[in-house]
């Protein structure tokens, strides 16, 4: 059974301080650097394709856990426009009760988002379909968005899934339908 390898970026200092990190080139904290240096030993298998998000953060954890990953633009995380930098709570402070899942005012729309992560899951079944495995390199949200489009659920359940920093998941089939094997391991 081929699996779908998804692998979030070591941490970094905004997602240590809970900021929304969307497009913001932001690099790995030293402990980002030593998480994804660990990876390395639980990815040890041969993959079909491994693609990573454009962003340093992403990239830079893939070589560091030994991939040779070719660069997604689609993997990009979420576009987060005004609240780009910001923690939720510093969000609140102007939009009572606001959520990333609610989308409102962003630079990207939570279907936009799943579209592209529906273009990144197109790109792998063939190489899925093949027999080998994928792995993909990435950020939270657009991560947890495409979980939800994998199982074929809609795209704001990717709410529920939390992924952490430095976390590996993976994405199979059960019996035929797509499962999750393993989350934010």
């Amino acid at each position: 059974m081929t699996e779908l390898v998804l692998v979030r970026h070591g941490q970094t200092e905004w997602s240590r301080d809970g900021r929304h990190t969307g497009h913001s080139d932001i690099p790995l904290t030293p402990d980002g650097e030593a998480d994804a240096r660990a990876l390395g030993a639980r990815l040890q298998r041969p993959f079909g394709l491994v693609l990573t998000s454009p962003l340093s953060r992403a990239s830079r954890t893939a070589a560091l856990a030994g991939l040779t990953a070719q660069v997604e633009p689609d993997l990009v995380e979420w576009d987060y426009g005004p609240e780009e930098g910001r923690t939720t709570a510093q969000a609140r402070e102007t939009r009572p009760g606001w959520s990333v899942w609610d989308d409102t005012g962003l630079g990207e729309t939570l279907e936009q988002l799943a579209t592209r992560q529906r273009r990144v899951l197109e790109r792998a079944r063939p190489v899925l379909d093949s027999g080998a495995d994928v792995c993909l390199v990435g950020h939270g949200h657009a991560l947890r968005v495409l979980a939800a489009c994998w199982l074929g659920l809609a795209p704001g359940v990717g709410q529920q899934l939390v992924l952490g920093a430095g976390s590996v998941s993976v994405l199979g089939h059960e019996h035929g339908s797509p499962a999750v094997l393993t989350w934010n391991a």
